[in-house]
């Protein structure tokens, strides 16, 4: 039987983790907290994401009283629609809470035979297929995978980083009670110079808001805590903020490029080998969609150097593409100038006349790493 040792129980490292296992192996994965955690916000699953769950048998329970939406609206300053079915065409879209895909590839994972070791803090890794924990044990493994964040230690050790961007905008993510009369079955997004806002209902009980901001708004970045400077932004959104509790803080967007997602038998998955702004809901599901792709290919081969070459030439270009058209969405919603906002509405909506275009912007939705 061959062996993997995961760095990282988060939703890339759970999805490897799973798949690894379903096909055959033994797999551990090293999570250095003292208990699995994830944060408690709402999050976009996208129909690449849910062929995963699909293909993992953690659908059903992901998506229990999960919100199917049919719709994405885009309003601008002068409450005008920019686009409504924002790059829907036929791609599902649920959202759940973050907790509840988090636990779910969890208990997938231990279903299918994975162990998961908490308070085990991966500090490196070697070609060989070794990870390397704090206190200087080694794990050697057929594949060794790094799913360890942005500030992934195993692709540092590996010197794989080409480049690390702080992309100088961010979010606040927060968690609301449900009202009658709250949107069903939409995304609502809402733009203001350089602030925006996502309404996106998650289950019957809760609406999960992102309050979008340059990181130089230092106000905006207050979120919760100042709620009367969001509603003077956004006034139609008020009986939203009124709602708004401060369980949740405003992060920072960073992009992360690999010169290469692997070195010998030691691959790098989700935010450790892409890490992306979430402008596009795509950041877990591609984590989750590469993580897949990369076990079926490690699966039916006899050289892991070699798949692990093959994962990357096939998963990258749809990874890539993502990343990119995430990071410049975030620059035209978030740092477009003020005197040409007009400009800014134009060009959304004619973004949004072109489903080819849209179809390229969301092509990760429209790949399937499950076939």
């Amino acid at each position: 039987m061959r062996h993997a040792e995961i760095s990282g129980a988060g939703l890339a490292g759970l999805s490897a983790a799973a798949a690894l296992a379903r096909s055959g192996w033994s797999v551990r994965v090293h999570e250095r907290s003292d208990e699995l955690r994830e944060i408690g916000a709402g999050i976009f699953m996208w129909e690449n994401g849910l062929r995963v769950l699909e293909a993992l048998g953690a659908y059903d329970e992901a998506i229990l009283g999960g919100e199917r939406n049919e719709y994405w609206e885009i309003r601008d300053e002068r409450a005008r629609i920019l686009h409504s079915g924002w790059m829907m065409q036929g791609a599902r879209l649920i959202t759940i809470l973050r907790q509840r895909l988090h636990q779910s590839l969890a208990n997938a994972a231990i279903r299918a035979g994975a162990e998961i070791v908490t308070k085990s803090e991966i500090v490196g890794a070697d070609a060989s297929g070794a990870l390397i924990r704090k206190d200087g044990a080694r794990f050697p493994a057929d594949l060794a995978i790094g799913a360890d964040g942005y500030n992934s230690a195993v692709r540092r050790s590996l010197n794989l980083t080409r480049r690390q961007t702080d992309l100088q905008d961010g979010c606040g993510r927060f968690l609301i009670a449900r009202k009658e009369g709250d949107p069903v079955g939409r995304c609502l997004e809402y733009w203001q110079g350089g602030r925006r806002v996502g309404i996106v209902p998650v289950n019957a009980e809760q609406i999960y808001i992102y309050l979008c901001c340059p990181a130089s708004d230092v106000k905006g970045r207050a979120g919760a805590a100042d709620r009367d400077e969001w509603s003077r932004s956004f006034p139609q959104l008020k009986s939203f903020f009124d709602r708004l509790e401060d369980n949740g803080r405003w992060a920072p967007f960073f992009d992360v490029t690999c010169s290469q997602w692997s070195s010998g038998r030691v691959a790098l998955v989700g935010d450790a080998a892409h890490s992306m702004s979430p402008n596009l809901g795509q950041g877990a599901c591609v984590a989750m969609q590469s993580a897949f792709a990369l076990s079926k290919q490690v699966a039916k081969a006899d050289d892991v150097e070699t798949a692990l070459r093959s994962w990357e030439a096939a998963q990258r270009p749809t990874v890539d593409a993502t990343q990119r058209f995430s990071r410049l969405y975030g620059r035209i919603g978030t740092r477009w100038p003020k005197p040409l906002l007009d400009l800014r509405s134009a060009l959304v909506w004619s973004v949004g006349r072109s489903p080819s275009l849209q179809r390229r912007i969301n092509v990760a939705a429209h790949s399937d790493a499950t076939a």
